[in-house]
């Protein structure tokens, strides 16, 4: 089993109930499940678009890493995501920040993901789940956390949420 962490938003529709139910699907695929707060965070890359609910899933899997992208885009898809735009609007995301420590790079899965170091709607949940935490190239959530905007960041409700 491997340890893993998802990002996951969307900003179109009842964002709550989104975000609840892609929790409750992702809790049918993978064991261990754990969720960070929840978050609300303006538009990043393309910004004229309503606000995004975010938050970060804790896992654990037996499935590797290119059948687990195919289960996060099967729930994505189940829940009405239309990919239309880069950074666009969207109903559900559901983003592989990490798998275990490893490094992928495949042309349909980039692992760390690449811009999870830039992004405080990402480091913000991960390190209410793992501070801590040292990513392949060496560096920590936390540190890393210091490093970014956290301007535009709302913690909306705790773990319960989900």
């Amino acid at each position: 089993m491997t340890n893993i962490f998802l990002g996951i938003g969307g900003n179109l529709g009842d964002r709550h109930r989104q975000m609840r139910t892609a929790v409750a699907e992702i809790r049918k695929v993978l064991d261990d499940v754990r969720v960070s707060s929840l978050y609300e965070s303006a538009a990043w890359g393309v910004s004229d678009q309503p606000a995004f609910l975010n938050a970060v899933v804790r896992a654990r899997t037996s499935l590797e890493p290119l059948e687990l992208l195919d289960a996060m885009q099967a729930i994505e898809s189940d829940l009405g995501r239309v990919r239309k735009q880069h950074w666009g609007p969207r109903s559900i995301d559901i983003d592989i920040l990490l798998y275990g420590s490893q490094i992928i790079d495949e042309p349909r899965l980039k692992v760390p993901h690449p811009y999870m170091a830039q992004r405080g709607f990402v480091l913000r949940p991960l390190a209410d789940l793992a501070a801590g935490l040292t990513l392949p190239d060496g560096s920590l959530v936390g540190e890393l956390l210091t490093t970014v905007s956290q301007d535009d960041l709302r913690r909306i409700e705790g773990p319960e949420w989900a």
